[in-house]
Order: structure tokens, then sequence, then C-alpha cells
């Protein structure tokens, strides 16, 4: 196979094929407008999921439930996920990014204008049935970066694009921590904590409208002229067949199994940290109101460990290594987040989070794109929803069991939160020992390379 001379550069559409039959290769620059869109989309379903839990106080006391109910407004999120990865991944396959791309943006609006309906004291009951609407749009969302970069990207930059995809959702988290404190004071009165809930709601259930219509409007499923040789070859492949059968390959695949389990670890682990984090700062300094920031710093951390993942993986395709060694480095920031509890001042914690952050929400984008390599050319839908679904149930796992002696202690003995924090540590330390084992197997490389070799 041999790329034109056109292949791989910006521009229009090209239908010829080379002299001997290959098709011509073309990345678009519609392509960073389709992934912004997508983004935007993602930021709002991460902003819904922790717009609770950075508030948990306050919403607890508007309500009238427990901490341990606002708890739950986040690991619906991780429950919601596992019974839906299946039909979110069948769709992906099947009817292609636009079809599920565009239902994510309907349910993500419903979930949002569902909430606003919510904006009375007796109604958290409504205000979870919007939350789980929000939730049931993450299994739709989280498989599509990997997928996305692969249709739209060139070879070589494959790895930034679903950076960039789970970028998005990182932003989300962002200003979930960010907003919602501002606007929702922790204070007495109901009736203000009722009207600051709710121009928190209304604002949301615009910006998902305003999404809604950027997808309908400018999200194409696929571009008429493959980007790579390696998603030309995967079109039509053995990938086509039934998702239980794919997911039976996939799970025969060497190294797949233990990526699932370590990819799982290291984002329950941050899912949880986020959930419980309101918690873990007000345990250790009480009546602080730096969570949120907090928060902040971890996911823009995060932000920045993702891009710089996801360009380094382009440059230098060494996928185990980077992977394993940014595991590593999680492992390190979380020990030294635990230790910055013990310090008199938050400032420590600050720093500590960042460190954390950058490695542990940054190793997002690696896990997704070593499944790839290790799996093509199954479909990037079907891995991503298998790492997902172990991230959810270690997530949930992971949470209560950091929730539950956070919520029963008084503040003043420091067991909770070492417990915590010192938990985390240990399954991340245990992730890392295990993503070692995982074999060096680059069958979407090898294959590219195999075919960009032919002329």
């Amino acid at each position: 196979m041999s790329l034109s001379s056109g292949g791989d550069v910006e521009g229009g559409v090209n239908g010829k094929k080379s002299e001997n039959g290959a098709p011509t290769l073309k990345v678009f620059r519609r392509r960073w407008l389709v992934l912004a869109a997508f983004c935007f989309l993602s930021l709002l379903n991460g902003f819904q999921w922790v717009q609770y839990a950075i508030v948990s106080d306050s919403v607890a006391r508007y309500y009238g439930v427990s901490l341990q109910a606002v708890d739950w407004a986040s690991m619906v999120y991780m429950l919601m996920y596992v019974p839906f990865v299946a039909p979110a991944s069948w769709m992906l396959d099947k009817k292609g990014l636009r079809h599920t791309v565009v239902l994510a943006a309907v349910l993500n609006c419903l979930a949002a204008w569902v909430k606003v309906a919510s904006g009375r004291p007796d109604l958290y009951a409504v205000t979870m049935v919007g939350q789980a609407v929000a939730a049931v749009t993450q299994a739709f969302v989280l498989a599509v970066p990997a997928r996305l970069a692969a249709v739209w990207f060139g070879a070589g930059e494959v790895a930034t694009a679903c950076a960039i995809g789970v970028f998005g959702n990182q932003v989300g988290n962002a200003f979930g921590f960010l907003l919602p404190p501002l606007v929702v004071k922790n204070q007495e009165d109901v009736d203000e904590l009722g009207s600051e809930l709710r121009t928190v709601y209304y604002g949301v259930a615009a910006a998902t409208t305003l999404s809604l219509l950027i997808i309908l409007l400018v999200f194409q499923d696929a571009p008429p002229v493959p980007p790579s040789h390696s998603q030309a070859l995967s079109q039509g492949s053995t990938a086509s067949s039934g998702l239980l059968q794919s997911i039976g390959r996939l799970l025969r695949t060497p190294g797949f199994a233990l990526l699932v389990v370590t990819y799982g670890i290291s984002v329950g682990a941050f899912y949880a940290i986020s959930t419980v984090l309101n918690l873990l700062v007000n345990t250790v300094f009480p009546g602080n109101s730096d969570a949120g920031n907090i928060g902040l710093v971890l996911v823009v951390a995060g932000l920045l460990g993702s891009i710089v993942c996801g360009v380094l993986l382009d440059a230098t395709r060494k996928y185990k290594e980077v992977t394993l060694g940014v595991y590593v480095l999680s492992v390190a920031g979380m020990i030294a987040f635990m230790a910055s509890f013990l310090a008199t001042s938050i400032w420590v914690v600050y720093l500590t989070s960042f460190f954390l952050g950058f490695f542990l929400t940054g190793y997002l984008p690696l896990g997704f794109e070593l499944a790839v390599e290790l799996t093509y050319p199954e479909p990037e839908g079907t891995s991503a929803g298998l790492l997902n679904v172990s991230a959810q149930v270690f997530g949930i796992v992971f949470t209560e069991l950091c929730g539950l002696p956070l919520e029963r202690q008084s503040g003043a003995e420091p067991a909770a939160h070492l417990w915590v924090n010192g938990s985390l540590s240990g399954a991340l330390l245990l992730g890392a020992l295990l993503t070692a084992l995982i074999p060096r197997t680059l069958r979407r490389q090898t294959a590219q390379a195999a075919q960009a070799s032919v002329k």
C-alpha cells in the first residue's frame, strides 16, 4: 500500500485510489471542529458528575438528606455505566460516531432540564433521576475519544487527539470543582441555598442545549477518506462481528485483562478522591473551604498531564514504557498526597495535589491508547468500554471504602484520612506492579509500519 501525494495532509476529499488499488489517505481540517464539538459535550457531562459532591454539605442541608445520599449523586455515574456500556459499545460499533454522540448530547441536555425541575427541598428524588440520566450519558461519552481519534486523525497524532478527547471531560471536572462553590455558599438559609442551586441548574441546562445544537450542526460520522493505513485496514475487518465475540477476543488477548484491572485501579482511585474530597479536606482542616480549589488543582494538573503524555506517546511510540512510568509516578504522588495531610499548612496539600493530578489523571488517555495497541483491529469503543467498566466498579468500591470512615468520625481523629489515602496508595502500588507484567505488543503500530513499507 502506498500513500498518495495528497495523503496525510490538510485538504478536501479525494476519493481516488492509488495505482495499486489502495485507498488514498488524508486528514481533514474538519477533524478539529468535530473534536471540539465532542469535547464541549464531554465537558458538560463531566461537570454534572461532580457538581453535587464538591458542595455536598449545602446540598444535604437544602434537600434534607444525608451526606452519603449526596455521595450517591456522584457514585450513580459509576453504577449506571456498567449496565449501559454494552448498548453504548454496540451503538458506537454498529451505528457509528454521529448517532452515538447525538444520542449522548440529547441525554445530557435532558438530564440538565430534569434537574431544573428539581429545585425544591422535597424533590431530591427528581434531581437523582436527572443525575441518573447524566450517568447513562457517560456510558456513551467515555468510549468515544479513542474511536474518534482513530477515525479522524492521522497515525502521528492519534494519541494527542485521544488525550484532547479525554481532556474535555477533565475540563468539565475542573469547572465542576470551581463553579458550584462560587455560586452555592455554605449557609443556613435554605431559601438562599435553593436560589443558588437553581442558578447552577439553569446555567447547565442552557449550556447543554447549546451543545446539542452544535453537535447536530457540525458533528460528522467519519471522513470520506481514511486518515491512516491502520484505519483503512480496520474497516471491514473481523472487528465488525458481534459484540460478544469481540469481547471474548479482547479478554483472550495477552495483557489486555491485566490492563483492564490496572486501568480500573488508577481511574477508580481518581473517582474516589474526587467524590470524597470535600469530606477529606474538612476532616483534617475543619471549616476550610479549599476543597473545591484543591479539586480544581487536581484536574487542571491532569489536563496538562493528559496532553503531555499524549504528545509523548506520539513522539516516542513507547506505549508500555510511558504507561508504566506514569503509573509509578502516580503511586509516588498518592503517597506524597497522604503525607501532606499530616502537615499543618493547607498549601502543602495544594502542591502535592498538583503532582498527584498530573500523573493520576494524565494516565487516562494512556490506558485507552495502550488498549488499542494491544487489541487492534478490534473496535476501539469495545476495548474502551471494558476499561471504563473496570474503572466504575473500582470507583464504587473505593468510594464506599473511603467515604464511610470519613462520615463516621468527628474530625479530631486522623485515622480516617490515613485509611483513605493509605488504602489508595496501596491499591495504586499493586496496579503499578501489574502494569509491569503487560507485554510490549503494539499491533496497530506493526500494521501501520508493514503497510507503509509496501510500495
